[in-house]
């Protein structure tokens, strides 16, 4: 299988394509997970927000959002079709991810990944240990989000 990553601020989207990660952030966030929520918090549209999709014979089959809070990026949406899960699609979707973040933090005077932000996330407590394959750590306590418990987690810059 063949799959493409994608990057991009949504203006930059065709509007298939964002219906698509719309589509399925809603169907796996509200209505497998069963969490009523308002998916479209207004975060997209931030300038600085970054959607990630992945493309598999043109279909979307996974995706994940980078948006820059005060003092961090924040990786959130992660979301894989179920047809996908299981194959190593959502973590090459994250070291995609990850190294887009650290090669945008850089600048012309210093690109080397000194310049990276820490990344931060709320992970699904499950996933905790999948996250932490990437460099994650847990930076907190439990908490229910929608009902569903969640670590705060954080990856600090890698130091070249």
């Amino acid at each position: 299988m063949t799959y493409e990553m994608h990057i991009g601020h949504l203006s930059s989207m065709t509007p298939e394509t964002l219906y698509e990660v719309l589509r399925l952030r809603t169907d796996i966030f509200v209505v497998e997970q069963a969490c009523a929520y308002p998916e479209l918090d207004g975060r997209d549209l931030e300038p600085e927000s970054k959607q990630v999709w992945v493309t598999e014979c043109g279909t979307l089959v996974a995706t994940l959002r980078i948006l820059r809070d005060p003092e961090a990026l924040r990786i959130g949406r992660v979301a894989a079709h179920p047809s996908v899960r299981g194959l190593g699609v959502a973590g090459r979707m994250l070291e995609f991810s990850l190294e887009a973040t650290t090669l945008e933090t850089a600048t012309p005077e210093a690109p080397s990944q000194e310049t990276a932000l820490p990344i931060v996330l709320d992970a699904q407590e499950p996933l905790e240990g999948w996250y932490g394959r990437y460099g994650f750590v847990r930076d907190g306590e439990t908490f229910l989000e929608d009902g569903i418990a969640h670590v705060p987690m954080r990856r600090d810059p890698v130091r070249a």
